[in-house]
């Protein structure tokens, strides 16, 4: 068996899995938790950020559950895959497709001293839980510094945070400019760009083609249901479209420039009577 730690020795951050990362995660299952622990569990289902492990027993459930956090860190290390947690659930291991397991042993001889097998679940578990303290110990000792947000180790020199969370603080970029002009669509570029540090005209300009097409989704689907009543929400979604869309001032913008931009179908629901 390949040690955790020189697996993750050789984990670059900005590598990730992205085809199919459970078909990766089965076929390295044995290298990332250790041979014994990968002989009574195994990688299920990817849902939601969760990752789903099947094991041969509720003992074997119990004991990984405690577990679950150098779990998500081992599997993040080795793939690259954002995960928010891990559930167990009983059921049949079964083979391993790939080579077999004495043939991965035989290869580890090769490699790295051999050590006994785990004879107990608690041994395994321990095992698991040292070599995912000196894969720790070891990238401490040669300058990987902990990102700032997940706390999982990084190569030195590559920034503040790994991979998958850079990835994550851009989504939470995204979604906080797009609440503004939602909210406050009418002070454009410029007054956006007073609240959210750095933003640049492009990135500016990206959120907000994302978020025109997403209200214009929404008010062709109200279009389409043949509702005439609408609700705050749908106000607010139509106001911001229509100013987004103009980049007029409110004050500028005539019924004619709305009717026009919207069409009369849609226009009607919204403006045609005091009914709505």
């Amino acid at each position: 068996m390949q040690p955790l730690r020189a697996a993750l020795s050789s984990w670059q951050p900005a590598t990730v899995i992205a085809g199919d990362p459970l078909s990766h995660l089965r076929a390295q299952w044995a290298t990332i938790v250790g041979e014994d622990i990968a002989s009574n569990s195994r990688p299920a289902e990817l849902i939601r950020g969760s990752l789903l492990v099947v094991t041969r027993s509720s003992a074997w459930s119990q004991q990984l559950s405690f577990l679950s956090e150098r779990i998500v860190d081992a599997v993040r290390a080795s793939t690259g895959v954002s995960l928010e947690g891990v559930r167990f659930r009983v059921g049949r291991i079964g083979s391993r497709s790939g080579p077999s397991s004495s043939g991965r042993k035989a290869a580890s001889r090769k490699r790295t001293a051999p050590r006994p097998a785990a004879d107990t679940l608690e041994s395994a578990v321990a095992m698991f839980r040292d070599d995912v303290t000196s894969a720790q110990r070891a990238k401490a000792g040669a300058g990987w510094k902990e990102c700032n947000r997940c706390g999982i180790r990084i190569v030195p020199g590559t920034g503040s945070f790994c991979a998958p969370c850079v990835n994550v603080r851009g989504a939470e970029r995204s979604a906080a400019i797009a609440r503004l002009l939602f909210e406050v669509p009418f002070l454009g570029y410029s007054g956006i760009s007073d609240h959210v540090e750095n933003l640049s005209r492009d990135e500016y300009e990206r959120v907000r083609a994302k978020l025109l097409a997403r209200w214009w989704d929404a008010l062709m689907q109200l279009q389409r249901s043949g509702r005439k009543r609408v609700s705050r929400r749908e106000r607010d979604i139509v106001s911001s479209y229509v100013l987004l869309k103009t980049r007029l001032d409110p004050e500028k913008i005539a019924p004619a420039v709305v009717r026009d931009l919207l069409g009369e179908e849609l226009y009607n629901i919204f403006y045609g009577s005091d009914e709505t």
